[in-house]
């Protein structure tokens, strides 16, 4: 394995996990309340559903954006 692509597999890695991090800080603040106080405190089941389908959604974008 050449190091041209492990170096390229850790820039793509810290990427997406960067651009994971500041979609949910945006979904964070274009929703109403606090998701982590919706979340740990009222254990809002409905809300983690949602929170969960829209990381697993930009995930897929991120990851076919790096294939491709």
């Amino acid at each position: 394995m050449e190091m041209k692509y492990l170096l390229a597999s850790i820039v793509y890695s810290v990427l997406g996990i960067a651009i994971l991090g500041i979609s949910f800080w945006v979904f964070d603040k274009i929703t109403p309340g606090t998701l982590w106080k919706e979340l740990i405190e009222d254990q809002n089941t409905a809300l983690g559903i949602v929170f969960a389908g829209f990381m697993i959604a930009i995930a897929i974008i991120i990851g076919s954006a790096v294939h491709s």
